[in-house]
């Protein structure tokens, strides 16, 4: 199994774009890095397997990007992610398979959307999460959500 690690890497203020890309197997690591005010887009790109991680990665006033992405299998972790002040879509993406989790991830300050996109087999975990419900996540996910989709209970819970 092949890996390919950017651990701890910093890519500021530039445009990082693995648009299409396929992530099949093999590991790829983002653990720690970080990503300050430049923008990332993985638009497009398919994820059925292996494992790919961006753990504790840090993205203050990033554009960051997941739209048409399709996660249909293997291992996708943003767990305790940090999104501070960033624009983060993951509209049109699919989530048909594979584990993908966002356990304890923070978005804070910017604009988080799931527009369109579409829960359909898998795990999705949003486990620990205290930040508000992303834009169009609940109506992706349904109320209650789909099978496999795991929210935070206050994301569930009625507005007052």
């Amino acid at each position: 199994m092949a890996s390919l690690l950017f651990d701890n890497a910093t890519i500021s203020a530039g445009v990082v774009g693995f648009d299409a890309a396929r992530f099949s197997g093999g590991v790829v690591s983002f653990d720690d890095a970080e990503f300050p005010g430049g923008a990332v887009s993985f638009g497009d790109a398919t994820f059925s397997g292996g494992v790919v991680s961006f753990d504790d990665a840090e993205f203050p006033g990033s554009a960051v990007f997941f739209g048409g992405a399709e996660f249909s299998g293997g291992i996708v972790s943003f767990d305790d992610a940090e999104f501070p002040c960033s624009a983060v879509n993951f509209g049109d993406a699919t989530f048909s398979g594979g584990a993908v989790s966002f356990r304890g991830a923070t978005f804070s300050g910017g604009v988080v959307l799931f527009d369109n996109a579409t829960f359909s087999g898998g795990a999705v975990s949003f486990d620990n999460v205290s930040s508000p419900v992303p834009q169009g996540l609940l109506t992706a996910v349904g109320t209650p959500p789909a099978a496999g989709v795991t929210l935070p209970s206050a994301w569930l819970l009625p507005a007052p």
